[in-house]
């Protein structure tokens, strides 16, 4: 009984281990950060290029199939964006300005050459 008690304590610390490592790599602290830019589809615009009105309703239907979109600052630099919670995808956020122009503020990381952005506003911008 006892050698049974050690060996589920052992696999249980065993298991543990890699959820215990994770929960150091807490996510840098951002700063906060406003930007104008166009919401974009990234599959189409980095390997095509394809980007504007006319790739509206194409961009929608991927995003819709679970292409990310993400928005092309003003400077080229682009914002993926991201949430703090788990499985918590952000499209559904950004579908309706689908290549359309956008003031977004938020928290904005840098990580590992990736530029985030967890979104706290976004409107149409003028």
């Amino acid at each position: 009984m006892l050698k049974r008690i050690f060996a589920a304590t052992a696999v249980l610390a065993l298991v543990a281990l890699p959820l215990a490592a994770q929960a150091g790599k807490m996510a840098a602290p951002g700063k906060d950060l406003t930007i104008t830019g166009q919401v974009i589809d990234v599959n189409c615009y980095t390997t095509m290029g394809a980007s504007g009105e006319g790739h509206k309703m194409c961009a929608q239907a991927c995003a819709k199939a679970g292409v990310a979109l993400a928005i092309l600052g003003s400077d080229g630099t682009i914002y993926m964006p991201v949430s703090s919670k788990p499985a918590d995808p952000q499209n559904s956020r950004l579908v309706d300005f689908t290549e359309a122009k956008v003031k977004v503020t938020g928290v904005h990381r840098m990580e590992k050459g990736l530029h985030t952005i967890e979104i706290k506003t976004i409107s149409a911008a003028s």
